[in-house]
């Protein structure tokens, strides 16, 4: 249990229990009050222990959440492209606008930039999405916030050992351990994924390890201590195709992407630790993490582009630390003789990273790291602070309300200094304070109304920033946070017989939005083109049916469109060195879709397990001008599982089939891409087979 929305507070406990709950970090809840009594988009979505599919990217754990847009792009060396509300689909690799978290340890930089690659699904619990007003209390770039919460080690839980194989040689290994031993609670998952890829050159590999241990220190006290490694050392890059491409062969990867070997990899490893303490009416937390990461990428930049003397080259290193601390106090009482719930806290995160980049040829050879072209040191930082109070001031209506104050430093200081090339190096600060606010009314037993309201900013990440639009020396120092102000209406109603359905609709306008300026030479550069627009509406709907079917629907409808209109350089020519080509007010954001539809149907008659689900998506755009176009789709998908129960423990073999009807679709789209390459096709018909078995170590 937590003290506020949007925000990692601890649990709030009667006075001096013998032992500590297990605490966790989590959005949008507020002590001994669930989430149907705040004014928030929240969905929780469970970690099935008996998933039927790989069982590795995390977007198979986050189908049917409204407003959440997560697409696998059949290539892990750019990640899953991930967007809540229409935030984070300009991102081209990586996720970003949209705040990620692991066990309360951020999984987005402090500039804004995030990766999903180490989530661990295999020892996940459960994964919490919130949208709307509230994410902005998370700070920089929170258009949305997920957090994926391992599970809490308890007396009796069973090992398991995981293994699949499937479709274009893809196979997994997983081996969880559980459980509690003596005063330490223990969860330790490790797994390895590979697979051809279902698209030419895009063969990968990928290890993960999290852990999670919990002590109970004394009455009242609590440390967990949290560890994760990712060892994916080589992802190849099949890159995007252009439309004709993938009318001849979407299995193709393009000739470059061959010629040039494109290709990625990373290592990462992290420790986390979290000290709780609880006293009477109050609680304490202390978390500190740290951690280092290494990326190589190859790009398929050819050597003519690279003779300009301001040119950073074909091949990307990034080797850097990073860590961060946050203390925080939370109190329970009344106001007024109305309960109210106040947290205060603030925190501190830093990045350092050594830049460098290299030519990606040797004389006539491609493909391999050359000559230095870019030395550079970056820091970025924030810190931030923020308090948050709940309180019931009367028996229908409850107030949820905060602030968070931010203050983000960037720093370059530039190594390497040649003819033409002049020093780089810079600086600049930017500070926010976002405020929200929501009032909750309590309509019945059953139904809860409610309205929200806040502010929220983005700042360019070091990759934005990294190149002028004017082609000259030196970082875009002169681009401006983006800063947005959203409404929301919602309405939640359940039952006890465990229907659940969720309305929400909601309004966003933002100002200084980040978009390309030019695209040249394998570059992007970014500029603030203005004022953009994002409202819709969600549904969410989760219906039991007796006692062993289950119905899940979610139902987005997004218009994101342009509120001014501005030039670009999306279009011909190519590439684009100015803008020049005029959006209309009007004109619709790349990367979203109007409409995205998930249902499933879960039936687990006695041992077995029968499933089938639906994803249906609108026509997506893939440029500032609307002038690429991937059509919409529709999908099926069929799952299969049954269980043995044997002398050493259950047995469950399961099989999944994906695009049962074999349709031909673009899963996802390259934004405002320079080549004008921006489709990466779906797979045909795919299969997963697998076995699972459980045993108790004990």
């Amino acid at each position: 249990m937590e003290v506020a929305v949007a925000l990692p507070v601890v649990a709030l406990a009667a006075p001096a229990p013998a032992t500590l709950d297990a605490v966790q970090v989590q959005a949008a809840r507020v002590h001994a009050v669930d989430d149907f009594d705040l004014p928030a988009s929240i969905t929780t979505q469970d970690v099935d222990a008996h998933g039927n599919g790989r069982g590795v990217l995390v977007s198979e754990a986050l189908g049917g959440v409204p407003g959440l847009l997560a697409r696998e792009r059949q290539n892990l060396a750019q990640d899953t492209q991930l967007s809540i509300r229409g935030f984070g689909a300009r991102s081209t690799f990586g996720v970003r606008g949209v705040r990620l978290l692991v066990d309360g340890v951020p999984a987005t930089m402090p500039d804004g930039q995030g990766q999903l690659s180490h989530f661990n699904l295999l020892g996940a619990e459960r994964i919490d999405v919130l949208r709307g007003p509230f994410s902005a209390l998370y700070g920089n770039s929170s258009g949305g916030v997920v957090q994926l919460w391992s599970a809490d080690g308890q007396a009796g839980d069973p090992w398991r050992l995981r293994a699949s194989a499937g479709s274009d040689n893809s196979r997994s290994l997983g081996l969880q351990l559980r459980g509690l031993a003596g005063a330490m609670r223990y969860n330790v998952a490790a797994s390895d994924y590979r697979a051809d890829g279902w698209r030419r050159h895009s063969a990968a590999r990928r290890q993960s390890l999290n852990a999670r241990l919990g002590f109970e220190m004394a009455p009242g006290q609590r440390l967990d201590l949290l560890f994760n490694v990712l060892d994916a050392p080589r992802a190849q890059d099949p890159l995007g195709l252009d439309r004709t491409q993938v009318r001849e062969d979407p299995r193709q990867a393009t000739a470059v992407a061959s010629l040039y070997d494109t290709r990625k990899s990373v290592r990462q490893a992290q420790a986390g630790a979290v000290y709780t303490l609880q006293r009477s009416r109050q609680t304490w937390r202390l978390m500190a993490y740290a951690g280092q990461r290494t990326v190589a990428q190859f790009l398929a930049i050819p050597p003519a582009a690279q003779a300009n003397a301001l040119h950073a080259g074909g091949v990307i290193d990034l080797d850097g630390g990073y860590g961060g601390v946050d203390a925080r106090w939370a109190w329970h009482g009344t106001l007024a003789a109305r309960p109210l719930e106040l947290v205060i806290g603030a925190n501190a995160d830093r990045q350092r990273q050594h830049r460098s980049g290299h030519e990606n040829f040797v004389g006539d050879v491609l493909g391999v790291r050359g000559r230095l072209r870019r030395d550079q040191r970056d820091r970025v930082g924030n810190v931030d602070s923020f308090a948050q109070a709940w309180w019931q001031f009367a028996p229908r209506w409850s107030l949820l309300a905060g602030a968070r104050h931010s203050r983000v430093d960037f720093r370059s200081d530039d190594r390497y200094i040649a003819a033409g090339n002049p020093d780089d190096s810079g600086r600049r600060q930017y500070t926010a304070t976002t405020p929200v606010a929501g009032l909750v009314f309590r309509a019945g037993q059953d139904l809860r109304l409610y309205a929200s309201a806040g502010r929220g900013f983005e700042t360019p990440t070091f990759n934005e920033l990294g190149y002028r639009a004017d082609g000259g020396a030196g970082l875009a120092l002169d681009l401006s946070p983006a800063t947005s102000r959203t409404l929301e209406l919602g309405a939640k109603w359940r039952t006890r017989a465990g229907t659940r359905l969720d309305l929400s609709l909601f309004h966003t306008d933002t100002d200084d939005e980040l978009a390309v300026a030019s695209n040249s030479g394998g570059r992007s550069s970014y500029r603030n083109i203005g004022a953009t627009r994002r409202r819709g509406m969600e549904l969410g709907w989760r219906q039991p049916i007796g006692e062993a079917q289950h119905l899940q629907l979610a139902w987005t409808w997004l218009q994101a469109s342009v509120r001014e209109g501005y030039l670009t350089c999306s279009g011909l020519p190519a590439p684009c060195t100015a803008p020049r080509n005029p959006v209309a007010p009007g004109t619709a954001l790349p990367g979203v879709p109007r409409q995205l539809l998930q249902a499933r149907w879960d039936w687990r008659p006695d041992r077995w397990q029968l499933a089938a689900e639906t994803v249906a998506a609108g026509a997506t755009t893939s440029t500032d001008l609307g002038d690429g176009r991937a059509p919409g789709y529709a999908l099926v998908n069929l799952e299969a599982a049954r269980q043995w129960h044997t002398a050493s423990g259950p047995l469950r073999l399961f099989a999944r089939v994906d695009n049962v009807l074999d349709r031909r679709y673009i899963g996802s789209v390259i934004v405002n891409d320079g080549n004008r390459r921006y489709y990466e096709p779906g797979p045909d018909r795919s299969w997963t087979l697998g076995l699972e078995w459980q045993w108790s170590p004990h």
